[in-house]
């Protein structure tokens, strides 16, 4: 007679070193509660790589963010000429040939395979994350893991007047509102490869401090965290104690930033839209297709502003000039100054029209009678 299995026997624990390598990119906007995520993922057994940055009065219970990582985006961005907050739709192609740069595929590889001996399970976070997210795909792919992708969702007008309350930023909303339209339309376009295979998920912030077991849970089952799906109670426990409803302390409006017409209309259509992809089943074709339209109008309305704002150009341009010729004035013989060799004088007109430092892959996404009507609209057709 064969031995019937005890009904009551304890299953036991899965050994985590038998997970498959994954890691989770925590992908969005600065101030948009990446911290957060990241430090959920961290207490539910998620590896963020050591040693990571410190806390600040910024936000004092942690950042989450390896300090490796930072480092090298930072010196990417440096290479690149790219700010964190960057509103330019060419910032993603400067980024772009940084980050299909061999050498830097080997030795964010080689970072990687690092932490893959401390745990198969890493979580990376940064707010410079989303400008090279196919340098880490293909660093992850190279390690033999799989690169499944986390973006962060906070309403556009809190996102703006958290980073001008906590950086003291003066760079003003509509700039602001225009890096947060330009991150999130790029870094959904930039993550739409794994939705065939349900590696990504888009997570509001209001919903992780309302329910935070709620959406931990169901980003687990989605990417198939092992670490998450079997938690453990004191994990739990602790993950309450580190998550504060209060977190939320701006709530201004998108009325508020007074923000340009067209500007206003983009960023409230991409909030709307963007908040369909965080609902079940609604990562869709046509939430894409909707998407990309935005995408492109927002291209549009940046070339639009740029080709009549390059007599601002031109004048900053005169005035950097102005004031390195003073500052690299030298003494000459007898103790009397001499002054450098003058900067060439700055154009009187643009060299080019702002249009043509867009990616031809941007231009093109335009629709013919768009991009025909914007060169009658300068002049460039008639």
């Amino acid at each position: 007679m064969s031995e019937q299995p005890d009904p009551f026997a304890v299953t036991p624990d899965p050994d985590p070193s038998s997970y498959d390598r994954k890691v989770l990119f925590v992908a969005g906007a600065g101030r948009s509660g990446t911290s957060t995520m990241a430090g959920l993922m961290k207490i539910m057994g998620l590896h963020v790589p050591q040693p990571e940055v410190t806390p600040d009065e910024t936000n004092p219970k942690g950042f989450g963010e390896p300090a490796w990582a930072v480092e090298h985006h930072s010196r990417l961005l440096r290479e690149a000429v790219v700010q964190v907050s960057d509103s330019r739709p060419d910032a993603w192609f400067e980024t772009g040939k940084i980050a299909a740069k061999d050498p830097e595929r080997i030795a964010t590889a080689e970072w990687l395979e690092s932490h893959f001996q401390v745990s198969p399970e890493l979580v990376v976070k940064d707010p410079r994350l989303s400008w090279f997210l196919s340098l880490w795909r293909v660093a992850a792919i190279r390690c033999g893991s799989t690169p499944v992708f986390a973006t962060m969702l906070r309403p556009p007008a809190e996102v703006v007047g958290s980073k001008q309350k906590y950086y003291a930023n003066r760079l003003g909303s509509a700039h602001l509102a225009a890096s947060w339209l330009n991150m999130l339309l790029h870094t959904e376009r930039a993550t739409r490869e794994s939705v065939a295979d349900g590696g990504r998920v888009f997570i509001r912030y209001a919903d992780l401090l309302d329910d935070w077991t709620k959406v931990v849970s169901r980003t687990g089952e989605q990417l198939q965290l092992q670490n998450i799906i079997n938690a453990k109670s004191e994990q739990i426990r602790d993950a309450h104690r580190f998550v504060d409803p209060g977190l939320r302390r701006v709530t201004q409006t998108l009325e508020d930033l007074q923000l340009p017409p067209r500007l206003h209309e983009l960023v409230a259509d991409t909030w709307e839209e963007l908040n369909r992809l965080a609902e079940p089943d609604g990562d869709t074709a046509a939430s894409h297709a909707t998407l990309d339209q935005l995408r492109e109008g927002y291209v549009e309305l940046y070339e639009e502003a740029e080709a009549i704002s390059r007599s601002s150009v031109v004048a900053a341009e005169q005035r950097t000039r102005r004031q390195n010729n003073q500052g690299n004035q030298t003494k000459g013989k007898g103790g009397q100054a001499k002054p450098s060799r003058p900067a060439p004088a700055a154009p009187s007109a643009p060299s080019g029209f702002a249009a043509d430092k867009i990616p031809h892959g941007l231009r093109a996404a335009v629709p013919p009678g768009v991009r025909q009507g914007l060169r009658k609209a300068l002049g460039r057709e008639r």
